[in-house]
């Protein structure tokens, strides 16, 4: 792991300033909304024109690197989402507010690609595994990161949105500096949603409904904690709490799911998402608001994880990588459903909606999985779960898919490197 971070320093450290600067912004754009008196539901529009972005910059944003090459449009994006940031430091509108959103969620999945595909073509065989577990870390820790700044005191309104462009501007230089030349690059092909839910059915509705409960909760925890009498700073915290629980447990899970049934697992994962959820609507004191939602990011953000590994055990080695780029499509129009349910969501049913949403969402994912476990036997031969960060993001997966792939054919052909197991 040091070698892997002695060679790939500078390309980690411009993806974690990306991740941190992502993380700050959506927190804090939730926050400062709710300051100038917008309503739940103008929120949840700004908030969802990031994943709208999303679904068109994650099948655009491959083919204008394709076509212009990395370091060209690694600069117009990182250009494009540093002005976003500043645009809402200048304004205070809902309008300005979401279409620079909607801006930011269709640049940032091209940096995505930059990033991701820059690493995979620097790592050699042997040091894949080790670049992964680097890139994991720095999914999960940066936007977790971003979310605790927001609690940093800012009389002036201004630092961290002026924070936020820094970071982003920053994050181009550890690339533009580097030794290595730009790798060619490919943009993947695409695998249906029907062909691939004839494939995976769980992987598909899982998905898609794992994505639309950890939208909900992440841009909504910070509202209900608001609303029910937090400071700033401790909703933010809140949030942060939640997110390194998430963090924690998708290495003990992935574990788990590696050594039975991943369905198994994700029917789990459902039902201490709906138990925490429905505990949360019956005790609903302020005090055990962040108890309540680390126990859900406990059940909720592994899931995709897992989900995605058990859809790469039904697939051959050629259909991974599309898979891949169909699975994050399925994450983003989730993550658009989520996003405006969650906040609109808070006040219904007394205000317990959230809670009962997220308790839906938990029963619905188990029992769907426990329907298919009963339907379909597990697979003989499976693959390892290969974490990925889903928290504020729209990446597209590809260093996560071709290193998946790499391990695979390792293992099957005895004279290639063999790298540890992420």
């Amino acid at each position: 792991m040091i070698r892997a971070l002695n060679e790939n320093w500078a390309l980690f450290l411009g993806m974690f300033m990306l991740m941190v600067a992502n993380g700050l912004l959506a927190t804090l754009l939730t926050i400062r909304g709710a300051s100038l008196g917008f309503s739940d539901f103008t929120i949840s529009v700004m908030q969802a024109s990031y994943p709208l972005g999303a679904l068109a910059g994650t099948a655009l944003a491959p083919r204008l690197v394709e076509n212009v090459g990395h370091i060209r449009a690694f600069s117009a994006l990182a250009s494009l989402v540093s002005i976003a940031a500043i645009v809402h430091l200048l304004t205070s509108d809902a309008i300005s507010w979401s279409v620079m959103r909607l801006l930011g969620g269709f640049c940032y999945p091209g940096l995505y690609v930059i990033t991701e595909s820059w690493l995979n073509a620097k790592s050699e065989n042997n040091m894949r595994a080790q670049v992964l577990s680097l890139y994991f870390i720095i999914q999960l820790a940066g936007p977790a990161l971003g979310t605790a700044i927001v609690g940093f005191p800012d009389p002036t309104g201004n630092l961290l949105f002026g924070l936020v462009s820094i970071l982003i501007s920053l994050s181009i230089v550890p690339l533009l500096l580097s030794g290595n030349k730009a790798p060619e690059y490919a943009a993947p092909e695409r695998m249906s949603v029907p062909v691939l839910y004839k494939v995976s059915p769980i992987a598909v509705i899982g998905i898609v409904l794992v994505s639309i409960g950890v939208a909900a909760s992440y841009i909504s925890l910070p509202l209900y904690a608001l609303q029910n009498g937090f400071t700033t700073a401790q909703a933010s915290g809140a949030l942060v709490a939640a997110l390194i629980a998430g963090a924690v447990v998708q290495y003990p899970v992935g574990w788990l799911s590696d050594h039975t049934d991943r369905r198994y697992v994700v029917i789990g994962l459902g039902v201490v998402t709906t138990l925490s959820s429905l505990w949360m609507a019956i005790d609903t004191s302020p005090s055990h608001i962040v108890y309540g939602f680390v126990l859900i990011a406990i059940g909720l953000y592994p899931a995709y994880s897992i989900l995605t590994a058990h859809a790469n055990d039904q697939l051959n080695l050629s259909q991974i990588v599309p898979a891949s780029g169909t699975m994050v499509l399925l994450l983003n129009v989730g993550l658009l459903v989520g996003t405006m349910l969650g906040p609109n969501s808070i006040s219904l049913f007394g205000g317990r909606g959230l809670q009962f949403l997220l308790a839906a969402i938990g029963i619905a994912v188990a029992l769907f999985a426990l329907i298919r476990r009963v339907q379909v036997a597990a697979p003989t031969d499976t693959g390892d779960v290969q974490v990925v960060g889903i928290i504020g993001t729209g990446q597209p997966g590809v260093l996560q898919a071709e290193t998946w792939v790499q391990e695979e054919e390792s293992r099957t052909d005895p004279d290639s490197s063999q790298g540890f197991k992420a």
